[in-house]
């Protein structure tokens, strides 16, 4: 069971790929949904306002299962499907790239442009930090106060993540353990006498 995707940290330095007086830089971007993706675009055309496109692909989810390549009013599949292709070279996820293209007066045809496209992307995703993160599955427990040792000794002797918690008159604890590991560990704390679980709904 594949239980981790790739995904960068930070958005990437600015890189850039000339041919014959066109110039395309290249960006690539950490994103959660789709506003964000619009929201890293629109920043790009209002800084490269004078250039002539701005193509991209973005994958998204940690089945790698949404995906778009736009090729904004080059040839079909010369722009986006080549960045999409280095999305997948790399094996990344929740990653936007843009390509920006400044038209230098020489037509590149279809080979040229898939070229540069693929490269700029490249460039931009080999100057980007690219960290691999395990798939987790959260659930929510619920227990009175009283049991707190318990359940805290089996959280720490199998390593499970608090990502929330609220202690009141009953504690609420959010826990997330990797997905491969999931049934197991997470029966240990269900098993603990008490304590009420909620698993969390996608």
């Amino acid at each position: 069971m594949k239980d981790t995707y790739k995904t960068i940290t930070t958005p990437s330095p600015e890189a850039l790929f000339k041919d014959r007086n066109s110039k395309f830089y290249g960006y690539a971007f950490p994103v959660e949904n789709e506003d964000q993706i619009k929201e890293c675009i629109e920043t790009l055309k209002k800084q490269h306002h004078q250039a002539r496109h701005w193509c991209y692909a973005w994958v998204l989810g940690t089945a790698y299962n949404r995906y778009r390549a736009n090729d904004d009013g080059e040839p079909s599949n010369s722009a986006g499907a080549p960045i999409h292709g280095q999305l997948q070279a790399f094996e990344l996820t929740n990653t936007l790239v843009v390509v920006v293209r400044y038209f230098g007066g020489t037509k590149l045809g279809v080979g040229g442009l898939i070229n540069a496209y693929r490269t700029a992307a490249q460039l931009a995703l080999e100057k980007a930090t690219i960290q691999e993160k395990t798939i987790d599955i959260e659930f929510t427990i619920t227990f009175e106060y009283a049991l707190m040792n318990k359940v805290m000794r089996v959280i720490k002797e199998q390593n499970i993540r608090i990502i929330g918690q609220k202690s009141e008159l009953a504690c609420e604890y959010t826990l997330a353990i990797r997905k491969k590991d999931f049934e197991q560990k997470s029966l240990l704390v269900k098993n603990i006498y008490g304590v009420k679980v909620k698993e969390k709904e996608d």
